[in-house]
């Protein structure tokens, strides 16, 4: 049996982009297209099987998969002042949001907009087909535990293009929206809430697949972040960070019970070796022998003078300051030596290989590039054991969502809230400091742990160098309205002394070079922090305008 959409005439917009098979991941969701112009209907065929909604769910799984391989789903993190991308070649999109002079016309954003919406209309499908069956009694367990699945996957689409867009379409159907119009931001939180607590209703406590499937706690951990940006720009809603503060608590208490811990190796949580880790609270997983690849990591990260792809690279004064003016009494590298290659090895033909690493016909850094000069995200190329330099694709999994990041937001939202902050919350902040300095998580250390002070600064500068590279500071500056603070003036672009000059005898010159490559362009105000809507679906829809 196959359930079955009848679309009477093809749609190009966003939430109805034009449909085709997905059978290759979804044997039972099927689509026919009839091109019959004026007519527009779609035709919803119950599940009569419980295996008929676990392929669909499934299916839903491998959409988001398909749209998070690219480094075009976590387009808006170009935003942030940790990192950059090529001053030139094919990143002209990457560099409208480095440079704060966003267009309508940027294709990633058009693409994340039609992916999200693409994986919230599945997740409409099942809820629809879900609610029209009547399914045998001994599958209710599972059928809830999808349910729960398909509410936490659509919330945590819209959450993904709200932080993009600020407003945007509350499409809970699958029926033809005419004259769709853009949400404030405030009911698109309530609508994520919602999901989220149907969501943990239905969830068990305990996944058996790991963190590719959400459990009970990965909808509270993503509860805690919700919170944490509703009580920051632009709802300013302060009486959210108890809740971001009491959300994060949950987890920490009963991690035990929803299988989640921090590892002690961060080098670890970057290989494909350990992407399989308890610190993940929900993970996109990828397996590239099995042609479900990532796309983000590996050579993209490498220069192309020493055959990279040249697209993710580091900030230069964000990784000059890393680490610094944090409290610690001790500066310790051991966080910024996992997070960034100061040199790495090359093979006699000048590429980073696995076989590099044991005997380098060279030692090459990035002050010498003939590319570009800034730093390599070791987070983004990944171990070059594993040949991560060489690959363009690879099997590391992402992390959604990190205990490290439940952990600052109990700290920060603690302190936000008013009244006494719990010993628990520094005990959280300090557990990633003490883990930022290589020594063991649970273990008191005097030099490393505060006990006083602003938690709510410190655990935002924490985040600020635990998550360097992935993707998550540029939301920090926005609900903080810190894009100014942290971009304008000098603070983006240092007269630094780096580089080398190769000059026509073979010897080599320090240069001053001007850093970054990609100079601010657009407004740091906050009437700029959020991305247009793409303007072919203005096009389409103009209550969208």
């Amino acid at each position: 049996m196959k359930s079955k959409y009848k679309i009477l005439k093809r749609f190009t917009g966003a939430f109805l982009v034009s449909l085709v098979s997905i059978a290759s991941f979804n044997s039972c969701e099927q689509f026919d297209l009839n091109e019959t112009p004026g007519e527009s209907q779609f035709i919803v065929v119950p599940y009569s099987t419980i295996n008929e909604m676990e392929l669909a769910v499934t299916g839903m799984y491998g959409k988001f998969r398909d749209a998070a391989q690219m480094s075009t789903f976590y387009v808006s993190g170009w935003g942030g002042d940790d990192i950059t991308t090529h001053p030139l070649s094919n990143k002209a999109d990457f560099r409208e949001y480095d440079q704060r002079s966003l267009t309508p016309y940027n294709t990633r954003t058009l693409d994340t907009w039609r992916n999200v919406y693409g994986l919230i209309r599945s997740a409409n499908t099942v809820l629809e087909n879900t609610a029209a069956s009547t399914l045998p009694a001994p599958s209710q367990a599972r059928k809830d535990v999808l349910l729960g699945e398909t509410y936490f996957l659509r919330a945590i689409m819209f959450h993904h293009l709200v932080r993009i867009h600020g407003k945007i379409v509350i499409k809970l159907d699958t029926k033809l929206s005419e004259n769709p119009v853009l949400s404030p931001t405030v009911d698109v939180y309530k609508q994520i809430e919602k999901d989220l607590l149907l969501a943990e209703s239905l969830l068990p406590t305990k996944t058996t697949v790991g963190s590719a499937r959400p459990n009970k706690g990965s909808v509270r951990a993503i509860l805690a972040r919700l919170y944490l940006d509703w009580a920051g720009f632009p709802v300013k809603d302060v009486t959210k960070n108890a809740a971001a503060a009491a959300s994060a608590n949950t987890v920490i208490t009963n991690q035990a019970s929803y299988g989640f811990a921090m590892v002690s190796d961060l080098n670890s949580l970057w290989s494909e070796a350990g992407k399989n880790n308890t610190e993940s609270v929900f993970t996109v997983e990828f397996c590239q022998p099995c042609g479900l690849q990532n796309a983000k990591y590996g050579m993209l990260g490498i220069p192309g003078d020493i055959f990279g792809w040249g697209e993710t690279f580091a900030e230069v004064r964000f990784y000059e300051d890393f680490d610094k003016g944090t409290n610690y009494s001790n500066f310790n590298t051991y966080r910024r030596d996992a997070t960034y290659y100061e040199t790495l090895p090359l093979n006699a033909d000048g590429k980073p290989t696995a076989a590099a690493v044991a005997a380098p016909a060279k030692t090459w850094s990035w002050r010498e590039s003939k590319d570009v000069q800034t730093p390599i995200f070791k987070k983004v190329v990944g171990p070059l054991a594993e040949n991560a330099g060489v690959n363009f694709y690879t099997s590391r999994s992402d992390y959604w969502m990190r205990m490290a990041e439940v952990h600052l937001i109990y700290a920060e939202a603690s302190g936000a809230a008013g009244g006494a902050i719990p010993s628990a919350a520094w005990e959280s902040l300090n557990k990633v400091r003490r883990r930022a300095n290589n020594l063991p998580i649970n273990t008191p250390a005097p030099l490393i742990d505060v006990v006083s002070g602003n938690i709510v600064e410190l655990a935002y500068t924490e985040r600020k160098w635990e998550f360097a590279g992935e993707y998550v500071r540029w939301n920090d500056l926005v609900r903080r309205e810190k894009v100014a603070e942290a971009l304008g003036g000098t603070a983006r672009d240092p007269q630094v002394t780096i580089g080398t000059k190769y000059n026509a005898d073979g010897s080599k010159t320090p240069q001053a070079l001007t850093k970054p490559v990609n100079a601010i362009l657009g407004s740091l105000a906050n009437t700029n922090y959020f991305a247009p809507i793409p303007q072919s679906e203005v096009d389409l829809y103009p209550s969208l305008k």
